[in-house]
């Protein structure tokens, strides 16, 4: 029985910084006795002890007994069993229509036309509720209702949850947007994959814990979305654009031109040294140490990433199985990124458009283009995984900020030639599951017969980011960093564990 893991709001606070814990490089080698002799120098024996306990002095021995066992030293770890080790959230940017994927309203064509009544967020501009023109296909063994647009998810929604349930704060992109990656709708906070990997370290040592994939560099809000905000520097994504899925290409630099891999590993070694001292002199420095943690991940990066990144590795009917899109490419990327042990991968479903997913207009022709690619990638991925015996442990996520409105939006710069679309929507929407210790099969929560508002088990981002620390060990209470003289979390003050559909 191994045993318990201290709490991590209790640990934080004796910490010897009142901002920030003492961070591990694992596999740093940065010489151990090296440094111990030049602690000696510089240090009182009580000092030296201390840092030797809780920093540098612990690489020697993570080497030997492995990167999980100096987790446990350093106080990270799961609080109980985990159901997952990793994430892949495959986001949707703009928000997919939830009556037209995996919520059908059958009386939408029954009040069609019919402007929607009570308290809007703000007046609408169209021409009232618009059913969808989309069959819904009860799908598996548990008959799911499904979209035709999404066929290949249909084929293997026994592996997956649906939640009908989802509300969020604001139907704005940059509140929402922020809201479901951090919690928060103001860009303050760290990243639901930086607490992650804050709670739990990281399961390898030769590439970063938490990896952002995007095709291009225009999204909205951006690097806020996956920043660690306070916490210490090492918990930053490591952002990758997969416009060229050449790996010179997705890791500039990662190669070098003029050393051997041994006189690096000796310039680090001694870079490492020099930064002791000076992280010494600045009570350890956050962004320092980030830094250096940087570096370490780079140089191990230059051996592992060059394959791990590498999709042609890949046979050719599995390519073909994802497709051959930007999309397609990144999902295949995250299944090999998760399988060579990152933490938490976050793939962004982004074209020329930064917000595809926004159908503010055409939105049933969009829509079906959307899905064709969105769908096959996903269910591939979801498959892939199952078949290598990943999916018990990998929880995937297929959704965006939030829905679409029930009811049509027409602009008024063109209302005679554009075809209808739909608006924001963030008091129900849909999300999809699979894997990572959540219930197939199944469907949580639901709206009102025109899918304009919760009506049985809401699920609030604040529960819906609890579920998910839940399901890799973590209790979303427990979870905190002390900053600016507060213990913080990803839930703040919110939060219950969506109990129901965890297997």
């Amino acid at each position: 029985m191994n045993p318990p893991t201290p709490d991590l709001s209790q640990e934080a606070s004796t910490r010897p910084s009142a901002t920030r814990p003492f961070t591990l490089r694992e596999g740093s080698a940065a010489g151990s006795s090296g440094l111990a002799a030049l602690a000696a120098r510089l240090l009182t024996r009580r000092q030296m002890l201390r840092r030797m306990c809780a920093g540098f002095g612990m690489v020697g021995l993570g080497a030997l007994l492995g990167p999980q066992s100096l987790l446990a030293a350093a106080g990270r770890g799961p609080h109980f069993t985990p159901r997952a080790k990793r994430v892949i959230f495959l986001f949707l940017n703009g928000g997919p229509s939830h009556v037209d994927t995996f919520d059908p309203k059958h009386a939408l064509r029954k009040y069609e036309g019919q402007q929607p009544a009570g308290d809007l967020y703000k007046k609408t501009k169209g021409t009232g509720f618009m059913p969808s023109p989309l069959e819904f296909r009860r799908c598996g063994s548990s008959g799911i209702d499904v979209s035709e647009t999404l066929p290949n998810l249909g084929q293997i929604i026994d592996d997956c949850c649906v939640i009908r349930s989802m509300q969020t704060d604001v139907p704005n992109h940059e509140p929402a947007l922020l809201e479901i990656h951090t919690g928060n709708i103001q860009p303050i906070r760290p990243s639901m994959g930086a607490w992650l990997l804050y709670g739990l370290g990281t399961e390898n040592q030769n590439l970063p814990g938490y990896v952002v994939l995007r095709p291009t560099p225009k999204i909205v809000v951006g690097p806020a979305l996956w920043s660690n905000s306070f916490l210490p520097a090492e918990f930053q994504a490591a952002s990758v654009i997969t416009s060229d899925m050449q790996v010179d290409k997705l890791l500039a630099n990662v190669r070098n031109p003029s050393l051997t891999s041994e006189e690096q590993r000796d310039q680090l070694d001694l870079l490492g040294r020099l930064n002791a001292i000076h992280l010494n002199k600045r009570r350890g420095d956050a962004e320092l140490e980030g830094q250096i943690q940087a570096m370490e991940t780079a140089f191990h990066m230059q051996s592992k990433a060059m394959k791990t990144f590498d999709i042609s590795r890949e046979p050719e009917h599995l390519r073909n199985l994802y497709g051959d899109t930007p999309f397609a490419r990144s999902c295949l990327l995250a299944r090999r990124l998760v399988e060579d042990g990152v933490r938490f991968v976050t793939v962004y479903y982004v074209s020329d458009d930064n917000q595809p997913w926004d159908t503010h207009a055409n939105h049933d022709e969009r829509h079906r283009k959307l899905c064709l690619d969105g769908d096959q990638a996903a269910a591939a991925l979801i498959a892939d995984l199952k078949q290598r015996g990943l999916l018990d442990d990998t929880l995937v996520i297929w959704g965006g900020e939030f829905g679409r409105t029930p009811y049509a939006e027409v602009r008024e710069n063109d209302k005679e030639k554009q075809k209808p679309g739909r608006d924001h929507h963030h008091t129900a929407f849909s999300m999809l599951l699979a894997g990572g210790g959540v219930k197939g099969g199944m469907v949580y929560g639901a709206t009102d017969e025109l899918g304009m508002n919760v009506v049985e088990n809401p699920v609030h981002v604040h529960d819906f980011h609890a579920t998910i620390l839940h399901l890799l060990g973590l209790d979303h209470e427990r979870l905190t960093y002390r900053y600016a003289g507060r213990d913080l979390r990803l839930t703040d003050v919110h939060g219950r564990v969506v109990r129901e559909i965890i297997a």
